[in-house]
């Protein structure tokens, strides 16, 4: 039994806070920050409960849904409403969603250990999940701190799952590497940490390398791929990782520039840009790929319909 995609939503910051905006605070510049990230603005605002409730409402809207047809609720979040008790419960109960419902922690890298967890409750019996990935990662920002304040934005995005014969995810392959904790980490009530240098240096390898092995469990190379829909960290990481893999800059969506790094709901966003702007058409194959904290890495070869 595999699953398809049946709708998509997000949900998203109310307030917009421009790299210029930044700037009055902090001594950086439109320029700065956009040559060294690729980011122009962010989101800000809403809790991950709240974004995610936005974001969950949105896909089942646009499956023809409603909560009693889902069977379960998998959340990926580093930045959950507290720390007990979980918050897709909370989200599950404003969505009106009867089953299971369960928090994961993998970082950026969560919704696609998420998409792995919902196909194992859709393998096992479930008709219908409901993934979800929401961040409210400026509560863990110090604003103060110009190499950490310019990242990251809040945001939420969401997918329903379904049972299907034909299955949309052609191959998925998760990695993680605890030796590698100490380069971005955040301590209970604390802020972000992040090595900035050595995450760049070890995120273009480990993204290429979990790509590769993901498009060879697929059966596939990196030409029979149209788009490239990954974990929106810096544009820098995209583009080396593209040239890596051997992909032109084009076939990669860029989301980031208008959202930031918003951790789990950065790849469910870049697919609501890349529906929205119609470049996602049925039957093509596409390269879901990201990292994150822990180090983790997931990458997925996906079938669109």
């Amino acid at each position: 039994m595999g699953v398809r995609f049946a709708g998509w939503g997000v949900g998203l910051g109310h307030r917009v806070v421009t790299n210029n905006d930044l700037s009055q605070t902090l001594d950086t510049s439109d320029e700065w920050i956009s040559e060294r990230t690729g980011i122009r603005a962010r989101r800000i605002g809403g809790s991950a409960s709240e974004l995610g409730t936005t974001a969950g409402r949105a896909a089942l809207v646009d499956a023809g849904l409603v909560g009693a047809d889902i069977d379960h609720l998998v959340l990926s979040t580093t930045t959950g409403d507290r720390v007990i008790p979980g918050t897709a419960p909370l989200i599950a109960g404003e969505l009106g969603i009867p089953g299971g419902a369960m928090d994961i922690n993998a970082a950026c890298s969560g919704f696609m250990y998420g998409l792995a967890v919902a196909r194992g409750l859709i393998a096992t019996g479930a008709n219908r999940v409901l993934l979800v990935g929401a961040e409210n990662l400026s509560r863990w920002t110090d604003w103060n701190d110009r190499a950490t304040a310019v990242l990251f934005g809040d945001g939420a995005g969401a997918v329903v799952l379904e049972a299907s014969d034909d299955d949309a995810v052609k191959s998925l392959n998760l990695g993680a590497d605890g030796s590698l904790a100490d380069l971005i980490y955040a301590e209970h009530g604390g802020f972000i940490h992040m090595d900035g240098r050595e995450v760049f240096r070890r995120a273009v390898r480990i993204v290429v390398e979990s790509a590769e092995r993901a498009l060879t469990e697929a059966g596939v190379t990196i030409s029979d791929i149209s788009l490239v829909l990954a974990h929106q960290a810096n544009q820098r990481i995209l583009f080396a990782v593209a040239d890596r893999l051997g992909v032109d800059h084009g076939k990669v969506e860029v989301c980031l520039d208008s959202y930031g790094n918003t951790s789990s709901a950065s790849i469910p966003l870049a697919v609501d840009q890349a529906r929205r702007a119609g470049r996602l058409q049925s039957g093509d194959l596409v390269l879901m790929t990201g990292f994150g904290a822990g180090m983790t890495w997931a990458s997925a070869v996906v079938r669109w319909s």
